[in-house]
């Protein structure tokens, strides 16, 4: 395969703000506010080039709705150690639904959450 199949993500928001303040703290990074005619984003550091793809947070009133049981978004640890964002997520408002588990040796790690929007998100790690 010449690339890798995910280019972008988006994450569903009831509360921009809210949403906000939630992955800049977990994830100790700061969002880029784009604003549309129908769309609000925030869009997650992103260098071309590197491992992982782009991703926004996004709030449409028709369009996006916040899940816990539909697509699970992996995101990549800054810390390249789950538990250091873990760590922030309650304090943040979300809550833990799986705590740092062992994928493989190959794979590395994960853990579950879910933020204050009511999306299921997992965190991965090689460490």
């Amino acid at each position: 395969m010449r690339i890798n199949i995910v280019s972008w993500v988006e994450i569903p928001v009831k509360q921009m703000a809210r949403a906000i303040n939630f992955y800049e703290t977990v994830f100790s990074v700061g969002l880029e506010k784009n604003r549309s005619r129908e769309f609000d984003m925030a869009w997650f550091p992103y260098s071309e080039g590197r491992y992982g793809s782009g991703a926004a947070l996004v709030h449409h009133k028709e369009f996006y709705q916040p899940s816990s049981n539909g697509v699970v978004v992996y995101l990549a640890s800054q810390a390249d150690d789950v538990n250091v964002e873990l760590e922030r997520v309650v304090d943040a408002g979300g809550k833990i639904l799986q705590h740092k588990n062992k994928i493989s040796d190959e794979h590395g790690y994960l853990a579950v959450i879910l933020d204050t929007e009511g999306n299921r998100v997992a965190l991965h790690s090689r460490e």
